[in-house]
């Protein structure tokens, strides 16, 4: 049973500092996919996680298996929250009714709340299944699964289900509900100490301070960051009128601020792949 910090757990030091950078909806769009390569190869991030419904996701996935060295994931969608640019699911409809809306799209984030009051785990199942056999079958050896505004853990029959795909496939698990941490780690299975970070919770003004500021009190133990970062084209602006949060994200992580900030910290930046054996059966 794990009984202190996961980051002991694996081998690190009590007073290591661990931060896992994910760039989330990887396959979202051109823009999306493009920034992520960007912040790979000029700024700082640790791991991305692909959305497979969407359709730049193809796309998503021959970047990734043309740079076998990005650590990655599965981004599990059942949420398609722009009203102009929405995606399907990958199974055919009349298999899971309750996890899209009356035009077949998955649901707007504004209706998530009466998504998980309808949605059935084995539906759930069904989709979230073809979601990572689509991945793998383009080619992906995926180190992490997580979900696309947290629907994952957002119930507990939920949560359970995404723990037992995690096992079997064997990929890490991102745990966004903080009371899902300690029976994990009763059962040996590693999980980051601290929840995660999602950067469109955070306001936008000011955001590079704040995050130098974070960075700055980052505890010890394993934090998980999921970031969006992309610049504000054409493309993004005309999906997204949120565009900026992902803006300010490219900004910061590509500068030089934050590799200075990191390294004067002596922050280690580290991806899934730490966690990734232990939950292999």
């Amino acid at each position: 049973m794990i009984t202190g910090l996961t980051s002991e757990f694996i081998g690190y030091p009590s007073d290591a500092r661990l931060l896992i950078l994910n760039i989330d909806d990887f396959g979202f769009c051109f823009t999306a996919n493009t920034c992520a390569m960007e912040t790979f190869e000029h700024g700082i991030a640790s791991s991305t996680t692909v959305m497979l419904p969407p359709p730049w996701s193809k796309h998503a996935c021959k970047l990734l298996c043309d740079r076998p060295q990005i650590s990655h994931g599965i981004h599990l969608t059942t949420i398609s929250e722009h009203e102009i640019y929405r995606w399907r699911p990958l199974t055919s409809p009349d298999k899971i009714p309750t996890l899209i809306d009356h035009e077949g799209f998955f649901p707007l984030e504004t209706e998530k709340p009466a998504l998980l009051a309808r949605a059935k785990v084995k539906e759930l199942e069904i989709e979230w299944r073809a979601q990572i056999e689509s991945g793998i079958a383009q080619g992906l050896h995926p180190t992490q699964l997580d979900s696309h505004c947290n629907i994952h853990d957002a119930r507990a029959d939920i949560f359970d289900l995404s723990v037992r795909l995690a096992r079997e496939y064997g990929l890490a698990l991102r745990v966004h509900q903080r009371e899902f941490i300690p029976s994990l780690k009763k059962q040996n299975l590693p999980v980051i100490d601290h929840t995660d970070l999602d950067s469109f919770d955070l306001p936008t003004a000011g955001k590079s301070q704040r995050y130098a500021r974070m960075l700055h009190e980052l505890p010890t133990g394993i934090s998980e960051w999921a970031i969006h970062c992309a610049r504000g084209t054409a493309e993004l602006r005309t999906i997204n009128p949120r565009w900026r949060v992902r803006a300010a994200d490219y900004a910061f992580f590509n500068s030089p601020e934050c590799r200075q900030i990191i390294a004067h910290e002596g922050i280690q930046v580290i991806s899934y792949e730490k966690l990734q054996p232990y939950w292999k059966k």
